[in-house]
């Protein structure tokens, strides 16, 4: 895990700044109606780490993903990757620049199959140009590398053998694990992960979580919106809470677990409660 030196600039408290962020968001609004869904004033991601978002449900959080991805237009803000100014830039631009995300709801093309799949998240296929795509000498190359690629994911995500199997008959894990392994076909800087453990097996939740770790290791920067407070002490080196659309605490796991604001906003009438013990309870209860 992280030393706090590693990652903040002095005081910790909402909105600090990090020693090296590489998505920095400030005056970031989103109103539905009367409603202000995203009102973060201050926020910045350091590179390199695992950082996860949490808070209860409608707290702002994959309002905030969209915003960030181009998937969303927010009413006021800025916010730049890596130095570059990404307001009003489009999604697959976004994705091309290097930040890429997945979703709550996978988005595998059901009826293509999951190397296909694979093959649509890589960039730069020269095949992909209208009048070069009839003239294949022109992008077979490009197109084997691709391939190859693709398999070495598949096999690193446990998919190889679902290679050429259409993704609608893959379970809701898989999907997921597909989506991630997709996403990385791009060779991103920044994975935004939007629930990546929700509707997943158990079976398959050991798994996710050290291809998580493992986008870490081999040098990409990872934030995710999880609900799974056993996950989040487990792989985050730093955690940001939303409330209400406004980032109310961040700090180390630890920290952030016993912070009373975080408490407040996440546990309600479990207040006087440590939140990894509230969780177990509300699953025994279930």
């Amino acid at each position: 895990m992280a030393n706090i030196e590693q990652i903040a600039k002095g005081a910790i408290e909402p909105g600090c700044a990090k020693v090296d962020p590489i998505l920095v968001a400030s005056g970031v609004t989103r109103q539905f109606g009367g409603l202000k869904a995203v009102d973060v004033a201050h926020l910045e991601i350091p590179r390199g780490k695992i950082t996860a978002l949490i808070g209860p449900n409608g707290a702002g959080k994959t309002t905030l993903f969209n915003l960030l991805t181009g998937f969303d237009k927010p009413n006021t803000g800025t916010w730049n990757f890596a130095g570059k100014d990404l307001a009003g830039v489009a999604p697959h631009k976004v994705a091309r620049m290097g930040m890429v995300r997945t979703f709550q709801l996978t988005k595998a093309l059901s009826l293509l199959t999951v190397i296909d799949n694979m093959r649509l998240g890589a960039q730069d296929n020269p095949g992909e140009k209208f009048f070069a795509a009839f003239v294949r000498p022109l992008w077979a190359n490009k197109e084997r590398e691709i391939t190859e690629r693709a398999d070495a994911l598949l096999t690193r995500f446990k998919l190889d053998a679902k290679r050429d199997d259409y993704a609608a008959g893959l379970s809701g894990g898989q999907r997921k694990l597909l989506e991630m392994a997709r996403a990385l076909m791009s060779k991103p800087e920044l994975v935004m992960l939007d629930e990546p453990m929700a509707g997943v097996n158990p079976a398959l939740t050991q798994s996710l979580l050290e291809h998580i770790k493992g986008l870490k290791e081999n040098g990409t920067t990872v934030l995710f919106v999880e609900h799974d407070m056993h996950m989040v002490r487990h792989i985050s080196d730093w955690v940001v809470v939303m409330a209400e659309g406004k980032i109310v605490a961040e700090g180390p796991p630890a920290d952030v677990m016993k912070n009373p604001a975080v408490i407040d906003a996440y546990l309600g009438a479990h207040a006087n409660s440590d939140l990894g013990d509230v969780e177990i309870a509300t699953k025994e209860g279930n």
